[in-house]
């Protein structure tokens, strides 16, 4: 029997402003990891580790992203139900958490043609930071009710931006000052800044009785059984394809923005970093433009007109002809990236029952990250097929964000269990 975590349901008690603090500080301090290993790491990955310009490293970008994507979406599930059943959320963020800040610290080891222990520990830091963000959904239904969950979700993610500045802040300090093999030491301290705090603050788990290892061997009788239960419910069913299909294109563009700004458009080092800096301050603004028109006009609203949005920046990448046509596209990007990352786990929320949270958030980061195992797949393709040439990889970008927006407009946001402070 799931012992689902609840704070005082008094929205304004110390206990809860602090736990609701605590969270958002969790993506502040994840964050880091956020924004700079899909920009250092993986240009460090494809200039430095693999090395020429054929093409091929960014093909291994896209496969190490792909692979730990998958495995990200295979045991989201099975996790989820097992920090349900055994009521065991924190400790397993706990532990998700230590994980990644090792592994990161653990790339200052790696050098020149270290090709598969880069692909390995890129992978493993990638599963521990997306495999940490189950837990930390699963609290947002327990921190607020149904008419503030939408503002809750897009605090978290500007506060998550912030944190995405001071570290791009911190390294290109570090780099400047010829210290960048520090910047990995800073990415690692702060994610254990924003474990220790949700370590602290958020609401402490409540044990079912059931054990670790006896939620795990349950978890992977129950999984089938929930996932049937997941596809029986049509509402949510839609939504999670649909979520599935625009969110493939949302990571596509992340994963390679990177590589399209410096081998397309020529972007240096320095400048690369002021041009994600520029997207992390717009999704700062886009976030919190956005947290009150969530609750007030839905979260399906919301989406279906960011989904147009993307659309629009995906033909303008693709349009671009220099520098500073980019850089404006670019900022486009990032008022649409906070804004449908906090809508779209507003609108899941509204669809879980009560005490599943982790479980059903767990099937929501399958959905998510099994939809980022295609695009870059497919991006990754189209640019070894035409030699390097990245302008039409990133135009085919656009079909997820039509299909996406097309499926979701049947998809009703009415809560599906209201709940209260």
């Amino acid at each position: 029997m799931t012992a689902p975590v609840r704070p005082p349901k008094d929205l304004e008690s110390p206990a809860a402003r602090r736990a609701r603090h605590a969270w958002c500080l969790y993506d502040f301090g994840n964050s880091g990891f956020a924004v700079v290993f899909p920009v250092a790491f993986a240009v460090f990955f494809a200039k430095t580790i693999v090395g020429g310009d054929d093409g091929r490293g960014d093909a291994l970008w896209g496969i190490l992203q792909s692979t730990s994507m998958a495995l990200v979406a295979l045991t989201a599930p099975f996790l989820g139900g097992v920090a349900d059943h055994a009521g065991a959320r924190g400790r397993l963020l706990a532990v998700s958490t230590a994980l990644g800040v090792c592994v990161v610290l653990a790339f200052h080891v790696l050098g020149p043609g270290m090709i598969l222990v880069a692909f390995v520990l890129g992978a493993l830091a990638n599963v521990a930071f997306e495999g940490s963000n189950v837990f930390y959904n699963a609290y947002l239904p327990d921190l607020a009710p149904t008419s503030h969950q939408g503002r809750l979700s897009a605090r978290a993610f500007g506060l998550g931006y912030f944190g995405s500045l001071v570290a791009l802040g911190a390294v290109a300090g570090l780099t400047q000052a010829g210290a960048g093999a520090h910047v990995w030491t800073w990415v690692a301290l702060q994610w254990a800044f924003g474990g220790f705090i949700a370590y602290r603050w958020l609401p402490r788990d409540r044990p079912t009785g059931t054990g670790l290892w006896r939620a795990g061997t349950d978890g992977f009788k129950r999984t089938g059984a929930t996932l049937r239960e997941v596809w029986r419910n049509l509402r949510l069913r839609r939504f999670l394809i649909a979520y599935f299909i625009y969110m493939d294109g949302v990571h596509t563009v992340i994963v390679f923005a990177a590589l399209y700004a410096e081998g397309t458009l020529g972007y240096a080092s320095g400048e690369l970093f002021g041009l994600i800096a520029l997207v992390q301050l717009t999704a700062l603004v886009g976030a919190l433009a956005l947290a009150g028109p969530i609750d007030r006009w839905g979260p399906q609203r919301i989406v279906l007109g960011l989904l147009l949005w993307w659309l629009g920046v995906v033909v303008g990448a693709y349009l671009a002809p220099d520098k500073i046509t980019f850089a404006v596209v670019a900022g486009l990007a990032g008022l649409g990236l906070g804004s449908i990352q906090a809508a779209s786990r507003a609108f899941m929320a509204r669809l879980i029952p009560s005490g599943k949270e982790a479980e059903y958030f767990g099937f929501y980061a399958l959905c998510g990250k099994t939809g980022a195992i295609l695009g870059p797949l497919v991006f990754a393709g189209v640019t070894w097929a035409l030699a390097g040439d990245r302008r039409p990889a990133v135009l085919s970008v656009a079909v997820f964000f039509l299909l996406g927006g097309w499926l979701l407009r049947r998809v009703s946001d009415e809560p599906v269990e209201p709940t209260t402070p």
